[in-house]
């Protein structure tokens, strides 16, 4: 997908450079809040270009937590440890229970972007492990 294609189908828009989480990321992210720091749950749109993933990484709770994916534009991948990778287009749901070792970003070719939800838990924590090599990248 092109980034012309791209941005007429991301809706919720790109956002910011997402400099803040940038060395838990393989090439560029941007950040789109869309919610408030009022708000009880958070949601942001994410945006990857083309190649970009973030590391491994785990949502800790003690109950609830978790994460859910709506896949919004472009094309994307999803994996948790231990299981294929899920390809993820616009309209496209994960459900990311808490405590789940997994990755996602865009495919190699594409930009892509999903809101992200934090489910809310007890004792949360977001714990960032080794970036996806560019071996296992490269087997998708």
């Amino acid at each position: 997908m092109t980034k012309e294609e791209f941005d007429k189908q991301n809706i919720f828009g790109k956002g910011k450079s997402n400099v803040d989480y940038a060395k838990y990321f393989i090439g560029e992210s941007f950040l789109n809040p869309l919610t408030d720091e009022k708000s009880p749950i958070f949601l942001a749109n994410v945006t990857f270009e083309p190649g970009c993933r973030n590391n491994w990484h785990i949502h800790h709770a003690t109950k609830g937590g978790g994460q859910i994916l709506i896949c919004t534009a472009g094309y994307g991948w999803y994996q948790e440890e231990g299981k294929e990778a899920i390809s993820l287009e616009p309209g496209k749901v994960i459900v990311i229970p808490a405590n789940v070792k997994h990755w996602h970003g865009a495919k190699k070719d594409s930009w892509f972007s999903h809101i992200a939800i934090e489910v809310p838990g007890e004792n949360t924590q977001n714990e960032w492990l080794e970036a996806v090599t560019e071996e296992e990248y490269e087997k998708l």
